[in-house]
């Protein structure tokens, strides 16, 4: 992009406004965020779940028809509405996990996902429910993902429309999670870094980490934020995957403008008063829009007790109501579900699967 382009583009850009702008220094003294489920609600759940247990289903096979607990929609509603038309993230409290097998609150959050979107694939071995789990992975290792690991994730977006996590058990200490709206540090790097701004508009290149759908290379480029014609931004961020993508001799280096660029958004994004922390309690359901939230997590100490280590399981849905979104998601970078939502990371030959431990 030479300067009389960028000087055009930057000037056509304009701060975002909406409720997808938000800081944490505000939303922590709020707990509007917060939802705790009714009596009536965790009732319904239950007689789902011992239902569709008792049935013997593969959690796999669970599908959007399967939960039949009409009294949720209003929950699925709410969800839907903060989550992909609001400010992008919604906390729900109240799984009773004292009471349900692990395979029960599998059940019973997958089902819940499917009410929400079409669960895709989360890594090369297929997985629909995932496990975010120290398996004693190594993140330095270009193979190796984060949430193998115990190790601090900055921050970054998943591959699909909404990322939820459900919290089995937590960290003996650390493990906090912090979000940030990626509308916030757009608007942050507009107003204190407009000379950098532009570097994060063009395609960066990252590594798929051996994760290669058929046809394509082990490498794919991307831009961090990608105004959209309604007004609105979506964004996708993965650091370490752009480093890890130096690896390959084809990839373009990156230049010291863009280390620049991202050392800056990485600032803003690590300051209190722009990111938002929450601990997570056994029981939450913790649902995040991947287009404008990017999200991480301290490092943590683990229980030396195996039954007892931190352990969260995953899902990543593909959103039929999910934002417009430019075709380089779905035509280079992943590919799309049936309804051209995008479709996580899919391997050719690999079924999908829901296992209920965490493996590789």
């Amino acid at each position: 992009m030479n300067n009389i382009a960028t000087a055009t583009r930057m000037t056509a850009l304009k701060p975002l406004t909406g409720p997808q702008v938000w800081y944490g220094s505000e939303m922590s003294k709020r707990i509007d965020w917060i939802r705790p489920l009714k009596p009536a609600e965790i009732a319904e759940f239950e007689v789902a779940v011992k239902r569709l247990d008792a049935s013997g289903i593969d959690i796999a096979a669970i599908g959007p028809k399967d939960l039949n607990a009409p009294g949720l929609q209003g929950l699925v509603d709410e969800i839907r509405a903060f989550v992909l038309h609001g400010r992008g993230f919604h906390l729900v409290r109240g799984i009773p996990l004292e009471r349900w097998s692990v395979r029960q609150c599998a059940i019973a959050y997958f089902g819940l996902g499917t009410l929400l979107g079409e669960p895709v694939s989360q890594n090369a071995m297929g997985h629909i429910l995932g496990h975010v789990k120290d398996i004693g992975a190594d993140y330095a290792r270009p193979e190796h993902r984060g949430y193998q690991t115990a190790a601090r994730l900055p921050y970054h977006c998943d591959s699909s429309d909404i990322v939820g996590l459900l919290c089995l058990k937590p960290a003996k200490a650390g493990g906090k999670s912090s979000i940030v709206s990626s509308w916030t540090l757009f608007n942050e790097m507009l107003r204190r870094h407009p000379d950098l701004l532009p570097e994060l508009l063009k395609p960066v290149y990252r590594d798929r980490r051996g994760e290669v759908p058929d046809g394509a290379e082990p490498w794919y480029a991307v831009p961090v934020f990608s105004p959209m014609p309604d007004g609105g931004l979506v964004a996708t961020y993965v650091r370490s995957a752009m480093l890890k993508a130096q690896r390959f001799p084809e990839v373009p280096r990156l230049t010291p403008q863009l280390i620049a660029a991202c050392d800056a958004m990485d600032a803003l994004a690590n300051d209190p008063a722009i990111h938002l922390d929450m601990d997570f309690q056994p029981g939450d359901m913790q649902f995040v829009s991947n287009h404008w939230i990017m999200h991480s997590r301290t490092a943590y100490e683990d229980f030396a007790e195996p039954e007892q280590r931190r352990h969260l399981f995953r899902l990543w849905l593909a959103c039929n109501d999910g934002p417009a979104l430019p075709e380089v998601y779905t035509r280079v970078w992943q590919g799309a579900t049936a309804n051209g939502r995008p479709a996580g990371i899919r391997v050719p030959g690999v079924p999908l699967t829901a296992p209920l431990d965490a493996s590789w």
